[in-house]
C-alpha cells in the first residue's frame, strides 16, 4: 500500500494535468496569428489569476515533498513528524483549492464534469483532503506545534547560513525590536543606530561581489543568504529594517546586468557600504507594473540628459543620495519599454518627509512621503524632477544601454520578488510567535485559548503556511544561485504574500480587543502585511500579466 505521502505525489500530479488542460483551452481561446494575444487573455482574467495561484501552490506543495524526504533522510521518520504532518496538511489544502477553483468556474477553465471525477474531484482526492484537513489532524499538528515551542520544521541552513541566520536575528531583536513600535507610531525615518550596524554586519553588500567590495562570491549569486537575512530584519521590523536590502540589490543587480566596468568599479563598492543608500524611482501616478508605459521624459542635451516628469511610491527617496530612475529616452509611444533608459539621479540626503534639492545646472528634484498605514520608517516619496541633469557617465552602460534601462530593470525586479517572500515570511514568523504566546496566555471561559480546538486549528494552519513559505522561498533562492527560478520567484512572492496575510489577520485575531490597540505589535503586523502583495509587483498584474501569460504560452 503507498504511504500517504506517495499518495500525495500522485495526486498533485493529477492536479497538475488539470491545470495543464486548463491552461491548453485558455491558450486555444488567445492564440492570434499563432501568439498569444495581450487583449485576448485579458477576456479570461479571472481563470488567468485563479490559474496562477494553482500553480504557486502546486509548486510549493512539490518543494514540501522533496523537503520532507530531505528531512526524514537526515533525521529519520520518527524524527520527521512535524514536517510530515505539515506538508500533508498543506497538499491536501492545495487540492482542495484547486478543486474549488476548477468547479466553480468549469467552462471557464475548458473542463467539464466528467474530466473534473478523474481529477481533482475524484473519489481518491475527496478522501485524501477530509483526512488530512480533518479537524482531528489539523488539532494534532496545532497541539504538537505548542508543545515544541512554535518549532515549524527544520530550516536546512547549512553552518554559514545558519550563523547569519543567528547574527540577523541578535540583531533584529536587540537592536530594531525596541525601536520599532516608536518608529511606526511616530511615523520616523530609520535611524543611524540600525542603519550604521547594518552597514558594518555587511547587510548592503549581500548582493555586490567581493571583487567591487561586497560579500557576495565572485563566482555565482548568494539569493539565499540575502533570504535569510532579509527574513530576520523583517520579523524586527518590515518597514524599520526588513526592506532595507531591497534597493541597493535591484540597483546592484542592474549595474551588474549593464553598467560599464567603469560603473561597477565605481558605484558598487560605494552602494555596498551605503554611500550612497539608494532608492528606485520606476513607478508613476499612471504606470506602476506596467512600466512599458513609463513617461517621464528624458531629452538629451550636450553632454548629458535633462529629466522632466513625476515618479511616486519611490521608497526610501529622502535619505538615499542616489535615486535609480527609469527615464523615456525614445518618445515615441510604439517604442514601448525599448524606449527607456536607466539613469543615476544624484542628490543629497534628508531625514525629512520633504525634500527640494537644487542642481548647480539649475534642475531641481523635489519630494513628499506619501502618508500610509503602515511600512513606516522607509516612506515612499512622490517625486518631481524639474529639468534636472544627468550626465552621460550616469546613464547605465552609458551610450550601449540607451534603450535598455528595461531589461536592466527586470534583472533587480525577480531579486525583489523573491526578497518580498522574505520579508512575508519575516512578518509571518512574529506575528506567529506573538499568537503563540498569547494563546497559552489569555484565559477565556477557565482556560487557555490555545487548548480549544478552533485556535489549535489556526495554530496548525499557521504554522503550515509559515513553513511552506519559508521552504518554497529558500528553494527558489537556491535555483536563482543557479541562475535559474526566474518563474518561480513570481510564483513564491504570489503565495508568500497572501499567506502573510492571513496569518497575520489570524494572530491579530487571537489578540482579540488588544490585537486592534495600537500598543500590540500584531496590529502592525497586520498593516504591514498588507502592502506585501501591492509593492514589487502587485498580486493581480503578478498572476495576470507574468504568471498567467508565461503559464499560458508554454502550454502545448
Amino acid at each position: 500500500m503507498a504511504s500517504a505521502l506517495e499518495q500525495a505525489k500522485v495526486l498533485l500530479d493529477i492536479a497538475n494535468s488539470a491545470l495543464n488542460t486548463s491552461l491548453s483551452y485558455l491558450k486555444a481561446q488567445t492564440l492570434v496569428n499563432g501568439k498569444v494575444s495581450t487583449e485576448k487573455l485579458d477576456d479570461h482574467q479571472l481563470a488567468g489569476y485563479e490559474a496562477s495561484y494553482c500553480a504557486a501552490e502546486l509548486s510549493a506543495a512539490s518543494v514540501m515533498l522533496d523537503y520532507h524526504a530531505q528531512i526524514s533522510g537526515q533525521k529519520g521518520e520518527a524524527n520527521a513528524k512535524t514536517e510530515e504532518l505539515i506538508t500533508l496538511q498543506f497538499a491536501a489544502e492545495t487540492l482542495q483549492n484547486c478543486r474549488t477553483r476548477f468547479s466553480a468556474r468549469r467552462a471557464d477553465f475548458g473542463l467539464d464534469r466528467a474530466a473534473l471525477a478523474t481529477t481533482v474531484d475524484s473519489d481518491d482526492v475527496d478522501a485524501f483532503i477530509n483526512e488530512h484537513l480533518s479537524a482531528a489532524n489539523m488539532v494534532a499538528l496545532g497541539k504538537r506545534v505548542l508543545s515544541h515551542d512554535g518549532n515549524v520544521g527544520d530550516h536546512m541552513l547549512d553552518e554559514e547560513k545558519t550563523m547569519m541566520q543567528d547574527s540577523f536575528k541578535q540583531f533584529a531583536e536587540d537592536v530594531v525590536m525596541p525601536l520599532a513600535e516608536e518608529i511606526h507610531t511616530k511615523d520616523l525615518i530609520i535611524p543611524d543606530e540600525i542603519l550604521k550596524p547594518l552597514v558594518e554586519l555587511g547587510c548592503f553588500g549581500l548582493s555586490v561581489p567581493m571583487q567591487y567590495g561586497g560579500i557576495q562570491p565572485d563566482e555565482q549569486e548568494d539569493n539565499l543568504g540575502m533570504i535569510v537575512v532579509t527574513e530576520e530584519l523583517s520579523r524586527g521590523s518590515l518597514g524599520g529594517a526588513g526592506s532595507l536590502i531591497t534597493r541597493p540589490e535591484i540597483l546592484s543587480r542592474a549595474i551588474l546586468k549593464g553598467g560599464t566596468e567603469a560603473q561597477k568599479q565605481h558605484w558598487l563598492p560605494k552602494l555596498a557600504v551605503a554611500e550612497p543608500l539608494c532608492a528606485v524611482a520606476v513607478t508613476e501616478p499612471n504606470f506602476g507594473s506596467d512600466v512599458a508605459k513609463m513617461a517621464l521624459k528624458a531629452t538629451k542635451t550636450d553632454g548629458g540628459w535633462i529629466l522632466n516628469g513625476e515618479k511616486t511610491w519611490c521608497t526610501f527617496a529622502g535619505k538615499a543620495g542616489v535615486l535609480m530612475t527609469l527615464a523615456r529616452t525614445n518618445p515615441d509611444p510604439k517604442a514601448g519599454h525599448r524606449g527607456l533608459t536607466m539613469f543615476l539621479v544624484e542628490k543629497d540626503t534628508t531625514d525629512g518627509h520633504e525634500f527640494n534639492y537644487v542642481q548647480k545646472e539649475g534642475g531641481s528634484l523635489t519630494g513628499k512621503a506619501i502618508p500610509t498605514i503602515g511600512y513606516r520608517g522607509m516612506h515612499s516619496y512622490t517625486v518631481f524632477y524639474d529639468n534636472v541633469f544627468v550626465p552621460d557617465s550616469h546613464v547605465i552602460g552609458e551610450e550601449a544601454g540607451v534603450g535598455k534601462g528595461f531589461y536592466y530593470a527586470m534583472a533587480g525586479f525577480a531579486g525583489g520578488r523573491i526578497q518580498t517572500a522574505a520579508r512575508a515570511t519575516g512578518v509571518m514568523q512574529a506575528a506567529f510567535e506573538k499568537a503563540l504566546s498569547y494563546s497559552q496566555d489569555r484565559v477565556v471561559f477557565d482556560k487557555p485559548i490555545a487548548d480549544y480546538q478552533l485556535t489549535l486549528f489556526k495554530i496548525a494552519r499557521m504554522a503550515m503556511l509559515l513553513s511552506v513559505s519559508r521552504q518554497f522561498t529558500y528553494h527558489v533562492a537556491r535555483l536563482m544561485d543557479e541562475g535559474k527560478g526566474q518563474m518561480e520567484a513570481s510564483l513564491v512572492k504570489l503565495y508568500s504574500c497572501k499567506s502573510s496575510e492571513w496569518l497575520c489577520r489570524e494572530a491579530m485575531q487571537i489578540h482579540g480587543g488588544m490585537g486592534y490597540a495600537e500598543e500590540s505589535a500584531v496590529s502592525r503586523y497586520f498593516i504591514d502585511s498588507r502592502v506585501l502583495s501591492i509593492f514589487e509587483g502587485a498580486e493581480e498584474t503578478l498572476a495576470i500579466k507574468v504568471i498567467a501569460r508565461a503559464l499560458v504560452e508554454g502550454a502545448e
